[in-house]
């Protein structure tokens, strides 16, 4: 069911949203050669509480889950899709880390994500596939506009990947937003324009590109039960913005 938003409503998930924004930019500045997973994952959990807010993703256990997730964070890496789990792996220079991050605050939640290398990327392609992915939600918020439909920002994130001959991982995408994590409706990243719900004022969704550099669209599921991995052994890039539809165009929630 899908439940739209009044904007004392929309004004709460902003709230989780600024919260998610400062732990991202948290984990930035900390994450360097050396510093491992588990310590931004504590980083992270350090700014919830001093927010006052709690993990989306601990103990999250989804119908595809055999066991619930284990960290504040999903710290994705090189080849790693999504869902990473944060483990004692040290940073190294280039690495390119995915890092996808949910904050529950007065019942409300917001949902992000961003990929960045540590230090410098290693080489050309991993810096444009980070921006490429960047670019592509930017176009799938452009057209979360009132009277377009789902299908319109799928095709705009789809457009994209395939222009650079990027992979998306078949199946995965965004959602709806709200008192829960994933709520109605789906936001899918490859789609037809004009297909789907219509988009309407109140309509608050996680729109969430994540390109495949070597552009396959399959993907592999780690023995950890979590980690969605690349078929082909190529990096991924993951970038998300929990945003609201308003009769003034799109409203990004998850900013500082």
């Amino acid at each position: 069911m899908i439940v739209l938003k009044t904007a004392n409503e929309i004004e709460a998930l902003r709230e989780a949203g600024r919260v998610v924004a400062l732990a991202h930019a948290a984990m930035r500045a900390a994450a360097a050669p050396g510093v491992t997973l588990k310590e931004l994952d504590s980083v992270a959990a350090d700014v919830l509480a001093e927010h006052g807010a709690t993990s989306a993703f601990l103990g999250y256990q989804p119908h595809f889950a055999s066991s619930p997730f284990p960290g504040v964070i999903c710290a994705s890496i090189n080849d790693q899709i999504v869902h990473g789990i944060p483990t004692e792996y040290a940073l190294q220079e280039g690495d390119l880390v995915s890092i996808d991050f949910g904050a529950v605050l007065g019942g409300w939640v917001g949902d992000a994500a961003v990929t960045f290398p540590v230090g410098e990327p290693r080489d050309q392609a991993d810096a444009d596939l980070i921006e490429c992915t960047d670019t592509a939600l930017a176009a799938g918020i452009e057209a979360a506009v009132v009277g377009n439909r789902i299908g319109d920002i799928s095709h705009a994130i789809a457009t994209i990947a395939r222009r650079h001959g990027y992979g998306m991982p078949e199946g995965w995408g965004g959602h709806g937003v709200g008192r829960e994590m994933h709520e109605d409706p789906s936001v899918p990243n490859d789609g037809k324009p004009g297909r789907g719900l219509r988009l309407k004022p109140g309509l608050v969704i996680a729109i969430e590109p994540m390109f495949i550099a070597g552009g396959d669209d399959s993907y592999r599921l780690a023995d950890d039960g979590w980690t969605v991995l690349t078929t082909d052994g190529s990096n991924a890039a993951h970038s998300e913005h929990t945003i609201a539809i308003t009769e003034n165009g799109p409203r990004i929630l998850t900013l500082p």
